[in-house]
């Protein structure tokens, strides 16, 4: 298979190109299990608070928030525990914002490591590539005269593959990290729509 051969030959720096590339995948995987699960709750619950905002239930809401675990739960739960308070809007909209807080770091929480470790692999590509080049016109430059530009073409294919290989990790990681971003702001604008709904069918002007 041409990958394993281009692995094989290589040399040393493929091992942490492709340490760099299982750790992303792991990340990758973890994140979009955790974003698809989290849009699927939201819906979910955001389908039950409904009918009991529209009715006015809020005792109702803030229950069921309080017991569910999940980001639009908690920003909710925060607007709907100052309810009862104070009915002023910038009161509730201030505590869904307190809300909204809490709950980001878990949504973003290791997506930015994907495009760092996708310039690592890039990086670790190229500096085997370097490292190959110098070890080739070293071997190059005590090798028989006849053999040299064999030696050469030979040792420079080899030096190269490091910085293929770099590549193909480092493009599937940006793709992934570009996607889950993307995945985690549209969750992020289905939170903030359901709390300034939320906050609409609270506070009646």
């Amino acid at each position: 298979m041409e990958i394993v051969k281009l692995f094989q030959d290589g040399g040393p720096f493929m091992y942490p190109i492709l340490v760099v590339f299982a750790f992303g995948v792991a990340i990758a995987l973890e994140r979009y299990f955790y974003l698809s699960k989290t849009t699927r709750a939201t819906n979910k619950v955001w389908g039950q608070l409904v009918p009991m905002l529209k009715a006015s239930d809020f005792e109702r809401a803030f229950k069921l928030t309080e017991a569910i675990k999940t980001p639009i739960s908690s920003v909710l739960n925060y607007g709907f525990s100052r309810h009862n308070e104070n009915k002023r809007r910038e009161i509730i909209e201030a505590a869904m914002e307190e809300g909204m807080m809490d709950a980001m770091p878990a949504l973003v929480q290791r997506t930015h490591y994907l495009a760092t470790f996708a310039n690592v692999a890039t990086l670790l590509g190229l500096l085997g590539t370097i490292v190959g080049l110098i070890q080739a016109f070293t071997a190059v430059a005590a090798a028989n005269p006849a053999d040299k530009a064999d030696l050469l073409s030979a040792s420079i294919s080899v030096a190269m593959n490091t910085t293929a290989f770099g590549l193909m990790a480092a493009i599937p990681l940006l793709l992934a990290h570009s996607y889950l971003v993307t995945k985690t702001a549209h969750l992020v604008d289905s939170l903030e729509k359901a709390a300034v709904k939320s906050i609409n069918l609270m506070v009646k002007d």
